[in-house]
């Protein structure tokens, strides 16, 4: 998993990569608010962010505002680590869209079960996203289905495009997911042993 860390303290965002990047997740770090924004526009990757409050260019509640504006990025999991510990900031940072705040200096442990949940989140979201899709294609084979279907009266074909003509097996076989058996109802085979006879 790909974690921009933002942050003008260039020690301590070091440091916290350096911490992501032990714990197996690799670290993108910047140290100016543009920049952050112009990697998160470009870096299709990147599944959370862990912004500083105060960057020269961009705040750390500004980028969360102008991240969920992004409908492309809007899922992304944002984290303010800020030494501002008013519950007014809290409240403004939330507001702004990030999804946790945390105070430095921070407990490392503490730090860790943040950082989990975000994993947790996005993995829970990627998982939504795969079944929507999922979900999004049955239903255009459902919609396949759906209205009015030309079949031959005598031999009960259906009509495809381009004028041609196919099996009902072959054609719902293709657009569903049923499968078929054959055998023979007792009046036709009625009909085929008086034929034969």
């Amino acid at each position: 998993m790909r974690i921009l860390v933002a942050d003008d303290d260039r020690i301590g965002a070091t440091m916290l990569a350096g911490w992501l990047e032990r714990r197996g997740l690799e670290a993108v770090v910047v140290h100016d608010g543009a920049e952050a924004l112009q990697v998160i526009e470009r870096d299709g990757e990147l599944t959370m962010a862990i912004l500083d409050w105060e960057m020269p260019g961009t705040s750390g509640p500004e980028l969360c505002r102008r991240i969920r504006q992004n409908a492309d990025r809007a899922s992304m999991y944002l984290m303010l680590l800020t030494a501002r510990d008013a519950t007014t900031d809290i409240v403004a940072g939330l507001d702004a869209g990030a999804d946790d705040y945390l105070v430095k200096p921070f407990n490392p442990e503490e730090l860790r079960a943040r950082v989990d949940v975000g994993i947790r989140v996005v993995s829970l979201q990627d998982k939504l996203a795969e079944r929507v899709i999922e979900l999004e294609d049955a239903l255009s084979k459902v919609k396949q289905l759906s209205g009015l279907l030309p079949i031959c009266s005598y031999c009960k074909r259906i009509r495809k495009d381009g004028n041609y003509w196919e099996q009902v097996e072959s054609y719902i076989s293709h657009h569903t997911e049923a499968r078929f058996s054959h055998g023979i109802c007792p009046p036709c085979a009625e009909k085929a042993m008086a034929e034969l006879g």
